[in-house]
C-alpha cells in the first residue's frame, strides 16, 4: 500500500514537472542594445551585443541577472534591467507570409525574410500570431514561422 502511494506521488511530481517544462517565458531586449555575458557579472566575458528588440527566452533569474537563450539556442547572461516584457518575435522561416487574417487563404499583407524582427501584438491563438512590422504593416503569421512566442 505504501509503495503504491509513493509510485503515485512520484508520477504526479513528474507530470507537474513536465507541464512546467513546457511553459516558456520570453522577453525582449529593451530600448538600448544589451551586452550578453558568459557569467552573471559585468566582469564576465562579453559574448554578444544584442540589438534592441531582440527576443530571448528566460531560463532563470539570479539576483540582478537573467540567464537567456537566443534564437540560435545559445545561452548567456544579461542584466535583468536591460529586458522588457514587451514582446518581439524573430522570423525563423526563410520567408514568412503575413496574412490579413488568421487563415491560410487570407490576403497576403506582406512577407518577412528570415531574421526580421516583428512586434507581437497578440499571443498565438489557433497557431497564428498577430504581428506588426516596424514600417507599420500588421497581420497574422503562423506561430511556426517565428521564434519567441
Amino acid at each position: 500500500m505504501k509503495s503504491a502511494r509513493l509510485v503515485a506521488l512520484a508520477a504526479l511530481a513528474l507530470s507537474v514537472a513536465a507541464g512546467a517544462a513546457h511553459a516558456l517565458d520570453f522577453k525582449s531586449v529593451g530600448a538600448n542594445p544589451a551586452v550578453l555575458y558568459d557569467a552573471p557579472s559585468a566582469k564576465g566575458r562579453k559574448v554578444f551585443v544584442a540589438p534592441r528588440g531582440m527576443p530571448v527566452e528566460v531560463v532563470l533569474t539570479y539576483g540582478d541577472w537573467t540567464k537567456v537563450r537566443d534564437a540560435a539556442g545559445d545561452l548567456s547572461w544579461v542584466e535583468s534591467k536591460m529586458l522588457t516584457a514587451k514582446r518581439s518575435l524573430i522570423v525563423s522561416a526563410n520567408s514568412a507570409k503575413v496574412r490579413a487574417s488568421a487563415e491560410d487563404g487570407a490576403a497576403l499583407a506582406f512577407t518577412a525574410d528570415k531574421g526580421v524582427l516583428l512586434d507581437r501584438l497578440d499571443p498565438a491563438a489557433s497557431g497564428w500570431v498577430k504581428v506588426r512590422h516596424r514600417d507599420g504593416q500588421a497581420g497574422f503569421v503562423k506561430a511556426s514561422e517565428v521564434w519567441g512566442e
